[in-house]
């Protein structure tokens, strides 16, 4: 669990506003999640991938923004099928999907690496919307690149630097076992909070075991 962790801790640590997670915290959504004595504790012990399991599907798939949390080594060894059964994979799921909910998103315009400035001509009757579709840029970038001018006119001559529109993490919740319990568990269990905060009191009291994967 700790290995686990550290992979997410490293991979989002340039990410603003981030702080490298405890995992006390993992290990009592572990106990909270299934328990010692419930068969699931050995397949899937973060409970992720059970049934028709949105949690999963977000972590994994390419509507939302899994690719952003989770280390792409990580995210290419894990599927469907390894997370239900791998429960190590069920933890770094479990991890991914909660580190999804605790993330602030934003549209931003991402310029590509290395891409140079460019020109063009401004075509008749030609809008920057279409410009930047045009090239392969944002009116934003442009916009930025092209400071001052704000009626184009055919023949215009304008800078353009290849980019597109991206979702990106600006910002982080506070990860405790209030958000977990209200982002994580979404009132699964109306006493989810009361279980992971005892859970995490026996955690900290050093009566658990270690958990290293």
């Amino acid at each position: 669990m700790k290995a686990a962790l550290g992979e997410y801790n490293r991979h989002l640590s340039s990410t603003p506003g981030y702080a490298p997670m405890d995992w006390m915290l993992i290990k009592a959504m572990l106990w909270t999640e299934s328990g010692g004595e419930d068969p699931q504790w050995k397949i899937k012990p973060m409970q992720i991938g059970v049934g028709p399991d949105a949690g999963m599907n977000a972590v994994l798939g390419d509507k939302e923004v899994g690719e952003l949390i989770m280390p792409p080594a990580l995210r290419a060894s894990i599927n469907p099928s390894t997370l239900r059964t791998n429960p190590a994979h069920n933890i770094r799921g479990g991890i991914g999907y909660l580190l999804m909910r605790m993330a602030d998103y934003a549209h931003k315009s991402i310029r590509e690496p290395n891409a140079p400035i460019e020109q063009i001509k401004v075509g008749k009757g030609e809008i920057l919307e279409r410009i930047a579709k045009r090239v392969g840029s944002t009116v934003e970038v442009m916009r930025e690149l092209n400071r001052g001018v704000n009626v184009l006119h055919e023949g215009d001559v304008l800078k353009f630097q290849k980019a597109k529109v991206q979702k990106v993490i600006t910002g982080w919740r506070p990860i405790n076992t209030v958000a977990i319990a209200r982002y994580y568990n979404s009132g699964g269990d109306s006493r989810y909070l009361t279980k992971l905060e005892f859970a995490l009191r026996l955690v900290r009291a050093k009566q658990g075991a270690t958990c290293e994967q």
